[in-house]
């Protein structure tokens, strides 16, 4: 019975921090962070601010949670997606993976809260480690794969992993501050695709 209860609690709990993130989120991606307040997400919420303080320090911890389940969802999304294009050669992989990417970072929700407000309320290191812990993983198998069947010359996969990743994130940065976002993309995109050209071998 005191399993039962302490499960039952674990349970509520739960539920309280997935409420005030799925009230935050929304708020979070439209008006943005600076603009919303802890009274308005509690009252989405349904909850009291007290139960908030019990789940996250403040509001910046409460963001760090959105931030990491728009991340998880972008990476499923993009595995997924390039899983479905039928491509067997892991070098058009990491390009349908790519073009992915850069496409998702004109989503209002993703562009507000992952590129425009996650590295200024996060600092810039919390930001690339939340997001390298979300895509790191496919990158890291993508390489190994092209390595192993001899597309891509041999090199490190760790390193080459995070300079491509750290490539994707100035680029879909660039890409959000653009003035002309069509422009960019189709910019930013012809950058991404001859970097991952140019590790080919012949």
């Amino acid at each position: 019975m005191m399993g039962e209860g302490r499960r039952t609690q674990a349970g509520r709990s739960a539920e309280t921090s997935d409420a005030l993130i799925a009230a935050a989120r929304p708020m979070f991606a439209s008006p943005g962070y600076s603009e919303v307040s802890l009274e308005n997400i509690v009252k989405a919420a349904g909850v009291t601010r007290g139960a908030l303080y019990h789940h996250f320090a403040d509001k910046r911890e409460l963001f760090a949670a959105v931030f990491e389940q728009v991340e998880g969802e972008v990476a499923l999304r993009m595995a997924e997606h390039v899983a479905s294009t039928g491509h067997t050669d892991p070098v058009e992989l990491m390009r349908a993976g790519a073009a992915f990417w850069l496409d998702a970072c004109a989503e209002p929700e993703i562009s507000r809260i992952v590129l425009v407000d996650a590295p200024a309320i996060l600092g810039w290191t919390r930001w690339s480690e939340i997001g390298n812990r979300y895509n790191i993983g496919l990158v890291r198998t993508l390489l190994t794969d092209a390595i192993e069947s001899g597309r891509i010359a041999p090199q490190p996969v760790e390193a080459s992993a995070h300079v491509l990743l750290g490539a994707m994130r100035e680029a879909c940065l660039y890409l959000v501050r653009a003035e002309d976002r069509d422009q960019a993309r189709q910019d930013a995109g012809s950058v991404i695709d001859g970097m991952i050209r140019g590790l080919t071998v012949g």
